[in-house]
């Protein structure tokens, strides 16, 4: 397979991928008899079978249905650390992972075991193998700006832990300006701000994302390319998209990898990365989106290494650190 041995080789980092979206059916079912929670399903490969999703909505549906038997802190550590090996196969070298406290806060778990576990992992994984990460909490745009509220005023003492904000789950019928009120009162509290917008939403979804909850990151964006102004102006701008091949390919935002625009954006010099959203839903972690699009898309080298260096441009990051990376990139031979 073209180029599969230099994207293996290329250090990355991945910004748009959901911890609970990396709960593979083996651990969720080691999990779920640990914890003593029934789930609706007979053996790992039965949930793999339901992972047919038409749209969003019924990808969410059973992904809430999964993070229902993580209750302790052990679940959260065990999720991180086997997301955590997966970086280290695929030398993802850094990572800012989103978490969803509101989807298990709601079930009575304390947001402080969600992040506790979470942020074990993480500090084990720095000290083990060398992989960076930051973590972004997400609020869940189906339910209303107040539990928003209550949720940032919840995370507020942990705030040395947590680098930004996010907006994430249902999009449809869920702009970004329901949220313009919590994002100003997190941006107060010194938080970054990210934000879905321009999946399944419209373009105009993206224009509030940036003016209305003044985020420096899109998350999947792919829309954007509907409005020539709204393209130009991320080009100007250098605002990342991270945009998710697989999962646009799973969730039938493209009907296939062949139809992606992400090449066209990118030579069009929008700053996109490419990541893995929900990895064990979606039939592929960072490496496997890097090396399908680059065979359906018929990327080159010079392209696959552009995608790398922009993972490190777009991310959280201090900008020596970028610099280095980068360098690093441009050092590995293609083989």
């Amino acid at each position: 397979m073209p180029h599969t041995e230099l994207i293996r080789r290329l250090p990355k980092t991945e910004l748009h991928v959901h911890i609970e979206g990396t709960f593979e059916p083996e651990l969720m079912f080691e999990i779920a008899q640990r914890n003593g929670v029934r789930i609706p399903y007979a053996d790992a490969d039965e949930v793999r079978a339901a992972y047919a999703f038409h749209n969003l909505q019924s990808f969410l549906d059973i992904y809430y249905a999964g993070a229902a038997v993580l209750l302790h802190e052990q679940d959260f550590y065990d999720l991180t650390r086997a997301y955590l090996l997966r970086c280290r196969e695929d030398n993802v070298v850094h990572t800012e992972i989103f978490f969803d406290p509101q989807t298990h806060t709601a079930r009575g778990v304390a947001f402080e075991t969600v992040l506790n576990g979470i942020v074990r992992a993480c500090r084990e994984a720095k000290e083990n193998w060398g992989i960076g990460s930051k973590l972004i909490m997400c609020f869940l745009r189906h339910l209303p700006e107040e539990s928003a509220f209550e949720t940032l005023k919840t995370a507020l003492p942990f705030k040395e832990q947590i680098i930004g904000v996010g907006l994430d789950s249902s999009e449809i019928g869920h702009p970004p300006s329901k949220f313009e009120r919590v994002f100003a009162k997190a941006r107060k509290a010194g938080f970054l701000t990210v934000a879905h917008a321009g999946e399944e939403g419209p373009p105009e979804y993206v224009y509030e994302a940036l003016d209305l909850l003044k985020v420096a990151r899109i998350d999947h964006g792919v829309r954007s390319e509907e409005d020539d102004a709204l393209t130009a102006r991320l080009v100007a701008e250098q605002m990342p998209l991270t945009v998710c091949p697989l999962s646009n390919l799973k969730l039938k935002v493209v009907n296939h990898l062949g139809e992606h625009n992400l090449r066209r954006m990118l030579r069009r010099g929008v700053l996109v990365t490419v990541n893995s959203d929900d990895p064990a839903y979606f039939g592929g972690y960072i490496n496997q989106n890097f090396i399908e699009l680059a065979r359906e898309l018929d990327l080159d080298t010079d392209e696959i290494r552009t995608l790398c260096k922009n993972s490190f441009k777009a991310s959280f990051m201090d900008e020596t650190e970028k610099s280095v990376w980068c360098r690093r990139v441009d050092a590995v031979q293609a083989v």
